[in-house]
């Protein structure tokens, strides 16, 4: 099931993805919320009618960097033994449709295309064999990235951390086990151009060390997203660029870079 979080007429609510055609799609509204019981209510709106949201508003999104080595070795930095794990604050989560805003502080802004997980239950300490109940389902991510603030200030959490960094969306794909979730293409466009193009079976450390390991560290609630890490072929964007983020078996992630007002 492709779970979406959207907006009509000033309210926000979830619905069920429906239909195989973009210009077809509607939206069955959700009685309650994804993370609880809950039941379709058979009322349905088209998705043009409405505005998409991030998918879920996250306590707190963990990302895991470097965790593919081509993309380690095109910025010159060490492929990691361990999992190598920071974090992008709420503020900084936007749905598709969004607009990416260029921070005044920089002058190198990067895409890095993400295979995102979202959190379906809390849980601490998962073991490997339990990782699969604890995941809700799945969606395309862009870790936005201020490189030369990065490179500049050695920590990352102006660089990966300012409003807008984290485009999230369209909406949750429910229906991946990990088996298939561990091997998906990821793709980037810009402007229509491929960027960058991996599959999700490239990674170091598979989502069940990702999980196992943040989880040994701290508790995650329901609608945390944990972030990847992302394939080769990262670069600039510039004003104006439209950044497409497309993710076999879960759909696309659009949003346009706009200077900050």
């Amino acid at each position: 099931m492709r779970i979406a979080r959207f907006s009509i007429d000033g309210n926000v609510a979830f619905g069920a993805v429906e239909g195989d055609k973009p210009d077809e799609l509607v939206l069955d509204i959700i009685k309650g919320i994804p993370f609880a019981e809950h039941e379709l209510s058979g009322t349905k709106v088209p998705l043009s009618k409405v505005r998409l949201l991030p998918p879920v508003l996250p306590n707190k999104v963990v990302a895991f960097g470097r965790n593919y080595a081509e993309h380690a070795r095109e910025l010159g930095n060490e492929v990691p033994d361990a999992p190598f794990a920071f974090f992008k604050p709420s503020t900084s989560v936007i749905g598709s449709g969004d607009a990416i805003q260029y921070p005044s502080f920089s002058a190198d802004l990067h895409h890095e295309a993400e295979l995102a997980v979202v959190i379906g239950r809390m849980c601490r300490e998962v073991p490997r064999e339990r990782v699969q109940d604890v995941i809700f389902g799945y969606t395309c991510a862009n870790d936005v990235t201020a490189r030369d603030v990065q490179k500049r200030e050695k920590q990352w959490a102006r660089a990966k951390g300012f409003d807008t960094s984290c485009p999230l969306g369209p909406w949750v794909e429910t229906g991946l086990d990990l088996a298939t979730a561990s091997d998906l293409t990821v793709q980037l466009t810009v402007n229509g151009e491929q960027r960058q193009l991996g599959r999700t079976s490239e990674m170091i450390h598979s989502i069940e060390d990702l999980i196992v390991n943040i989880t040994e560290a701290m508790t995650l609630l329901p609608g945390d997203v944990v972030l990847t890490g992302t394939p080769a072929g990262v670069g600039p964007l510039t004003v104006g660029d439209e950044v497409a983020v497309t993710i076999e078996g879960i759909g696309t992630l659009t949003n346009k870079v706009v200077k900050r007002g």
